[in-house]
């Protein structure tokens, strides 16, 4: 239930807001004051970095209005945690920013914060701080997340060498699959299939416990957000090499073949899609099964799909070796 957007919105001002539904999700983490100062404290470990990510989405752009308000925050704070995720890092804390329009009304900021009060619980979290305004544009939910590492342990994009296997976690292309039912309904899918996709779009998965079975195996990483291609393509920039990923080797979900196909076409939409929230990452050849391993740990499935050679950027080849030409290679901001 949502207010007219003609009408003030159903709900307390700024620092009661905070009281009442924030200050809650601060409780334990002394160095946030209940959400009652300007800054927050989070105490240096001996021994360990500090990673810090800030993250934000935007109504119309990451999410849509009609979007369960739990769903969407577990979003906002996933993503961020995603970005630790593939760094190896321990997530610790987060800061939470929401520039707010007229219409989210009281019911929707309360169910908003329970989503973030079950993901602290489930990540062991919890908020330390951030900020709230008005807006007149879209809902904007800014997320910075902090982790931790042992010193120098953090997975670096710049680690990828020649002679190194290419991997991937989970599936892609399912919330691009979510997605594109979300904006153009199909008739023919079945209900679990369509859920399944859906759920993927609104709800990322961050491998955590791979990421953190990572630390010392993988030589490169990072987390898929812009399209498997496109952000591979930033391990080979960095690193400079180039990566080549073998189309057919892609991991993709039985529900995804069922929505569009198996043609070269279905896997390059994948490949390109966006918002899978996996990690992408690169290990020496003798590795491998360092990298299994790590996989089995974590309970997470790892897929091998291909090789970085000499050049530059990230190739998507057919089963003959051939490039695959494709119109862009994942989602652009700009």
């Amino acid at each position: 239930m949502t207010s007219s957007e003609s009408e003030p919105p159903r709900r307390p001002g700024e620092f009661a807001l905070i009281a009442e539904l924030f200050a809650p999700l601060a409780k334990d983490a002394p160095g946030a004051f209940g959400l009652t100062d300007d800054v927050a404290v989070i105490a240096q470990r001996s021994g360990e970095d500090l990673l810090l990510k800030t993250d934000a989405i935007v109504e119309g752009v990451h999410f849509f209005r009609a979007d369960p308000p739990e769903l969407i925050a577990k979003k906002a704070l996933r993503r961020a945690l995603s970005d630790l995720a593939a760094k190896g890092a321990d997530p610790c804390a987060y800061l939470l920013a929401l520039s707010l329009p007229a219409w989210p009304d009281m019911a929707w900021l309360e169910a908003f914060s329970r989503g973030l009060a079950e993901d602290q619980a489930e990540f062991s979290i919890a908020l330390i701080g951030g900020d709230t305004s008005a807006t007149p544009g879209p809902l904007n939910i800014v997320v910075t997340a902090a982790g931790r590492v042992p010193v120098g342990a953090m997975i670096q994009r710049r680690g990828a060498a020649v002679g190194d296997l290419v991997f991937v976690s989970g599936t892609i292309g399912d919330s691009a699959g979510g997605l594109a039912l979300l904006r153009e309904d199909c008739a023919t899918l079945f209900q679990p299939d369509r859920e399944a996709l859906v759920s993927r779009y609104r709800l990322p998965q961050p491998r955590l416990a791979l990421g953190r079975a990572l630390r010392g195996v993988a030589a490169a990483a990072l987390d898929v957000s812009d399209g498997l291609l496109a952000d591979l393509a930033h391990i080979a920039e960095v690193s400079k090499v180039r990566v080549e990923v073998d189309a057919a080797r892609i991991p993709r979900s039985d529900s995804l073949r069922a929505l569009w196909g198996n043609g070269e076409d279905a896997i390059v939409r994948a490949a390109t899609g966006g918002d899978d929230y996996e990690i992408a990452f690169t290990a020496r050849a003798d590795r491998r099964e360092d990298v299994l391993d790590a996989a089995r740990r974590a309970g997470t499935r790892v897929a091998e799909i291909g090789r970085v050679t000499a050049g530059e950027g990230a190739l998507l080849l057919d089963t003959h070796g051939r490039e695959i030409a494709l119109a862009r290679p994942g989602y652009r901001h700009f």
